[in-house]
């Protein structure tokens, strides 16, 4: 009974040296395929919206008259003054008139033709633009390869 014992560890022995003996080889991957090509379809599109406030402002007062048959009262020049105001913290300052002068008709139920304009300080005009903008970005590859 020893012997079959033996035998049977020294097979296993012979079996493991084999095992651990034998050299790796590389099989080489050859491709299966002489042409090819490859497509890409890549679109893009970016909506853009913008809002352009724009606002100006006149800082001081214009004052004109014209006329015929009328006649002034005092100065033909209004008289002005200051104005100051502070809002969150900025504070602006403008002249505007405080009072003008008076007009009255030369002849009474003649012909007459008189015209006062009088524009004050502040916001003249205020425009707002809205607009929307949409770019489309298309870009389309193709790759040709061979062996």
């Amino acid at each position: 009974m020893t012997f079959g014992k033996t035998i049977l560890w020294s097979a296993l022995v012979v079996v493991g040296a084999s095992a651990i003996l034998a050299p790796a080889q590389a099989v080489p991957v050859v491709p299966n395929f002489t042409q090819g090509s490859m497509t890409s379809h890549t679109e893009t599109t970016s909506k853009i919206t913008e809002t352009i406030n724009s606002m100006d402002y006149s800082t001081g007062y214009q004052y004109s008259v014209t006329g015929s048959g009328v006649t002034a009262s005092g100065q033909l020049s209004p008289g002005t003054g200051s104005n100051n105001v502070t809002i969150n913290g900025v504070t602006s300052s403008w002249t505007n008139v405080t009072s003008k002068p008076q007009f009255t008709q030369t002849t009474p139920g003649a012909a007459f033709q008189f015209t006062e304009t009088l524009s004050s300080p502040g916001l003249q005009n205020h425009t707002i633009i809205q607009r929307e903008t949409e770019v489309t970005s298309i870009t389309d590859t193709t790759s040709i390869f061979s062996q």
